[in-house]
């Protein structure tokens, strides 16, 4: 892809260097450089790719986007200066691989417990119902029902988008994704187009990472601020920061729940080891499934 329409969704503070040359790979990681890579140097919570872009450059690197150039610059070398590394990182991974979350209906899951268990029962569910679906999750990545490797919660913006593209080219109609916190402070979710987002839930956890509790919610808070206002945004209504989450959302809201008025009601009839009894709006259904955490699984992938 030519450097030219690779940059065009950036907000470009700087710019030195020819945009006409084909790109060839994108790298955050200085070891995976190549001849023809275009590197983005993004401060990471362990390391920051500003160091390394020398050595990007020795490997082959032809295009640098950083949020500060070097004093030093190569006539060779193309220098691009944005404001934030991993936004453009996200940008210019999405149209490299041609933006393939428009090309099917990406639904993200978003909160401290459940987000593995909804993205897979959706995933299942659309399976059954007879459509291609694709799954990335903390335990597998799913396109159909064929498993590759997973990682991450969220996988960095060049793996996600390439998956996404594995999943398009496929046939997957849908995909469903865990979004960890980690990911929307980091930016890793930034060039996705969603289709909607789901909130489970929050509790005090991963303090070591964002060191507060509003620090924490404001980094869920993240994925549902980006939602556009075509897609959806289904918050748990028993969590009682539900609300918070879609306050400042583009998204058409809904809600769910097993203990208040909510767009998607259900009651337990009966939660013993075989299995959950439920009432959904109005309908009895059994899942083996036990226990009520699991019901509000089960609720938000009916809802979704």
């Amino acid at each position: 892809m030519e450097l030219t329409e690779l940059i065009q969704s950036l907000e470009i503070m700087a710019l030195e260097g020819s945009t006409s040359q084909i790109v060839e790979q994108l790298d955050f990681d200085s070891r995976k450089v190549k001849p023809g890579s275009l590197f983005v140097a993004v401060r990471g919570t362990q390391a920051d790719g500003h160091q390394f872009i020398d050595k990007a450059i020795e490997l082959g690197a032809t295009a640098v986007v950083a949020e500060t150039l070097p004093e030093q610059r190569r006539q060779a070398v193309t220098y691009i200066q944005v404001a934030d590394g991993a936004t453009a990182l996200g940008l210019m991974a999405s149209r490299f691989f041609g933006m393939p979350s428009k090309e099917l209906k990406l639904v993200g899951v978003t909160g401290t417990n459940g987000k593995t268990t909804t993205a897979t029962l959706l995933h299942s569910l659309f399976t059954g119902l007879g459509y291609k679906a694709g799954l990335l999750s903390t335990v597998r990545n799913l396109i159909g029902q064929s498993p590759l490797e997973a990682t991450h919660t969220t996988p960095d913006a060049v793996a996600v988008n390439a998956l996404l593209r594995e999943m398009v080219d496929a046939g997957c109609d849908y995909a469903f994704m865990e979004v960890s916190s980690h990911a929307a402070h980091q930016r890793r979710i930034a060039g996705l187009h969603f289709a909607g987002g789901i909130f489970t839930n929050i509790t005090h956890d991963h303090l070591d990472y964002h060191k507060t509790f509003k620090a924490y919610i404001d980094a869920k808070k993240m994925f549902f601020d980006i939602l556009p206002k075509t897609a959806f945004a289904l918050v748990n209504a028993d969590d009682k920061r539900g609300g918070i989450m879609v306050q400042n959302t583009r998204a058409k809201k809904y809600t769910y729940s097993l203990r208040s008025m909510a767009s998607f009601k259900a009651r337990i009839l009966e939660n013993s080891i075989s299995g959950l009894h439920l009432e959904v709006d109005g309908k009895e259904v059994f899942s083996r499934l036990i226990g009520d955490f699991n019901a509000y699984n089960l609720l938000a992938a009916y809802g979704a």
